[in-house]
């Protein structure tokens, strides 16, 4: 058998991975505590290793940031999708959602500033394309599934989560309002613009809540249908 064929390599990795996901838990921790400006030092003791042992993981801070960026991306699709996909009113799915999204920058606000507000490369750009491609996905979805345009789901769901990024800084910089306030402003907003871009496509949102039985054999259309798969 071939050196590295014996599984010891695939072991070593497993083991890697469960290692950097535990120094990035502490990383969070870390970040919790001292802010946006805790450094590899307070990381580090937080994890009750030295730095050399920190940077075998990290080729730097960068890459360290960029991975807790990445699991900021995982918490929040954790939280998110099982409310958009609830089996409730429309509206009722996106408030839901939106708190949730609030509910994450709430218990970690700190790490929330570091990744938006962090010079250089940007620790968010892995984590807001997963982040996007899960709403597009959804969005597709639902729109194929009114048997209307799907071209849009892709930029709507980009513009969601740079209004959400926008609001959540402001918020856990400001905290002007109550979680629950700024939840019911942002959740009007979101819901006006897809209940606006729902208006364009013909397709009232209450059928999303009822979907109309068809006959067999008939395929639901709506009024603007045609118009908007020519455009």
């Amino acid at each position: 058998m071939a050196r590295g064929d014996d599984g010891r390599s695939t072991r070593w990795d497993g083991h890697r991975e469960e290692r950097r996901a535990e120094l990035v838990q502490a990383a969070v921790r870390a970040i919790d505590r001292h802010g946006p400006q805790a450094g590899i030092a307070e990381i580090a003791a937080e994890a009750g290793v030295s730095k050399p042992v920190l940077y075998r993981y990290f080729t730097d801070k960068d890459e360290l940031h960029a991975a807790v960026g990445q699991w900021g991306a995982g918490e929040v699709l954790d939280r998110v999708l099982p409310a958009l996909r609830a089996d409730v009113p429309v509206r009722e799915r996106v408030a839901r959602g939106v708190d949730a999204y609030l509910g994450t920058l709430e218990e970690h606000p700190q790490v929330f500033l570091l990744l938006v507000r962090h010079r250089g490369a940007d620790p968010l750009a892995h984590g807001k394309a997963t982040i996007a491609a899960a709403f597009s996905r959804i969005l597709g979805d639902t729109l194929r599934g009114l048997d209307v345009d799907a071209g849009g789901a892709e930029p709507w769901a980009e513009g969601v989560v740079g209004v959400g990024l926008a609001v959540g800084e402001w918020w856990v910089e400001r905290r002007t309002m109550s979680r629950a306030a700024v939840g019911d402003y942002l959740t009007a907003f979101l819901w006006h613009a897809f209940e606006g871009a729902a208006g364009e496509l013909g397709v009232p949102l209450s059928a999303l809540d009822h979907p109309r039985e068809a006959p067999p054999g008939e395929v639901h259309r709506f009024p603007g249908h045609d118009a908007a798969r020519r455009g």
